[in-house]
């Protein structure tokens, strides 16, 4: 995540269980929780089942920070997914505009 101190910064992530191997999330977490909000969503795609992952960013003043999400899952293949958060937040330049 990238941009100037005072915007509003977010990302999202798509999460898609392939057809061969199906889970279902069924907990997270953030690690550091400092700098970083998210929302995890579950939509329906067609009869399949998918996740949004919405991260916003928290850090009023320029810096840079680190943070991971878990995502525990139903499956014994892969029983948690990590979401690494990479956040770099700059001071406006002079004569820049605020994003609305």
């Amino acid at each position: 995540m990238r941009g100037f101190a005072g915007d509003q910064i977010t990302d999202k992530v798509k999460i898609i269980p392939e057809e061969k191997y199906p889970f279902k999330i069924v907990g997270d977490r953030a690690v550091h929780k400092k700098n970083i909000r998210y929302e995890l969503e579950e939509a329906k795609r067609s009869k399949k089942i998918e996740y949004v992952l919405t991260i916003a960013n928290l850090k009023k003043q320029k810096g840079r920070y680190f943070d991971i999400i878990k995502l525990k899952t139903d499956s014994k293949i892969q029983p948690d997914i990590r979401i690494r958060v990479y956040g770099n937040i700059f001071d406006r330049p002079p004569g820049a505009k605020k994003k609305p």
